[in-house]
């Protein structure tokens, strides 16, 4: 009976060991089947980048990550390469989570999670520095230019990766440069360029570079030139009056337009100096009669001069009678010269008709009397024009 029981024993303490090695035989094979799961990571340089690895099961294995040049720079919580900037975020059997601060170029690589099984897995997380571009600048241009010369700006922007994207604004609206790539290491330079034929028009225009870059996603970089051009001055009279008349108030405005500005303008009567009158009033760019008089009336001109050149216009003035214009003045004037300019068209048309009509009439009165020149009396005549009449009637009836 103890022998029975001892043999029973026995058999329970064989299949304990055998159900013991299973589940650790399980265990291994568990952690052997799995790998550690990576993310790539893109970060701009100088900033953070987070590596994480994970595995969904281990019973306590070691979890360790490599940079580029295969230095372990962490085995589970313990830190192997002395680099300040690289820290231990997480460390637990399922999880490495370490962070690389002020991130450079040369971070930039595939970093390796192991795990240390048998045999050990790995799996590689590849992490991309961004290399921010520097602040354009815009080169070329040499303060001022002059009306009609032929002007690059050039706009450089240095340090980017991957390489930057010029685009230039004219005020508002973009136009279209030229663009140069070149590398340096492992970050690019790039130019862009733009030929400009100035004139007055580009005289206060704004022009921008604005750089485009991935690593700039919602504030580009970007630098303006505000171009300054020379250029000789133009000139016009605006005035308050359309018909002047004697005792009113006239103002004439000299405009002109110069860079540099052309002060101040000249004002000159009939080509001479303007009359020494109380009423006659200049002040700045502006002509002012305060009341007009007959004696007012002439040729007033306005020049402006600057280094580029001088330029003038002219304003006749001719001062009207009020009482001869009437109580409704310039109506009756205007309607008095219409009606003169239709009465001698239609005087020019009548003399043309007449003198149509009376050519045509003597020419009607020559041919009746055609075959009469060589008759000796009227009978004959009369007989020869009908005979002219006859043949031409002969001659109607032959062509048909």
């Amino acid at each position: 009976m103890i022998v029975k029981q001892n043999t029973l024993f026995a058999l329970y303490s064989i299949c304990g060991i055998l159900l013991k090695a299973a589940a650790t035989k399980n265990k291994v094979k568990g952690a052997q089947g799995q790998y550690p799961i990576v993310q790539n990571v893109t970060v701009t340089e100088g900033g953070t980048a987070n590596l994480t690895c994970r595995v969904d099961h281990n019973d306590n294995t070691s979890l360790q990550w490599s940079n580029p040049a295969q230095q372990t720079l962490f085995f589970g919580d313990k830190k192997a390469l002395r680099d300040n900037r690289i820290d231990m975020v997480r460390a637990s059997s399922q999880e490495l989570t370490i962070s690389i601060r002020e991130a450079t170029l040369s971070d930039e690589g595939p970093y390796t999670c192991s795990l240390f099984t048998m045999p050990v897995k790995t799996a590689k997380a590849y992490l991309t520095v961004l290399g921010v571009p520097e602040k354009p600048k815009i080169n070329g241009f040499t303060k001022p230019a002059m009306e009609g010369d032929q002007i690059t700006l050039t706009c450089v922007t240095s340090g980017s990766k991957p390489a930057a994207d010029i685009r230039w604004y004219r005020n508002e609206k973009e136009i279209k440069g030229a663009k140069e790539v070149n590398a340096s290491g492992k970050t690019f330079t790039v130019r862009s360029s733009l030929q400009l034929h100035v004139d007055r028009n580009d005289d206060g225009v704004a022009y921008t570079c604005r750089v485009d870059h991935v690593a700039l996603p919602s504030s580009p970089q970007q630098a303006t030139e505000v171009l300054e051009v020379h250029y000789a001055p133009r000139v016009e009279i605006r005035h308050t009056q359309t018909l002047p008349q004697e005792g009113h108030f006239l103002k004439l405005e000299c405009v002109s337009k110069g860079n540099p500005s052309p002060d101040p303008v000249l004002w000159t009567k009939d080509g001479g100096e303007l009359p020494d009158l109380e009423r006659v009033i200049v002040e700045g760019r502006d002509l002012t009669f305060t009341s007009l008089n007959k004696t007012d009336n002439g040729t007033y001109r306005c020049e402006a001069s600057n280094h580029l050149g001088t330029n003038h216009a002219e304003y006749v003035l001719f001062v009207y009678d009020p009482n001869a214009l009437g109580p409704h003045g310039p109506d009756h004037a205007l309607i008095g010269g219409v009606v003169a300019v239709v009465v001698f068209v239609t005087l020019c048309l009548i003399i043309v008709l007449g003198r149509y009509l009376a050519r045509h009439k003597g020419t009607y009165l020559t041919n009746e009397a055609k075959g009469a020149d060589d008759a000796p009396d009227a009978d004959t005549a009369i007989i020869n024009a009908d005979g002219n009449h006859a043949h031409a009637e002969e001659k109607k009836e032959y062509f048909i």
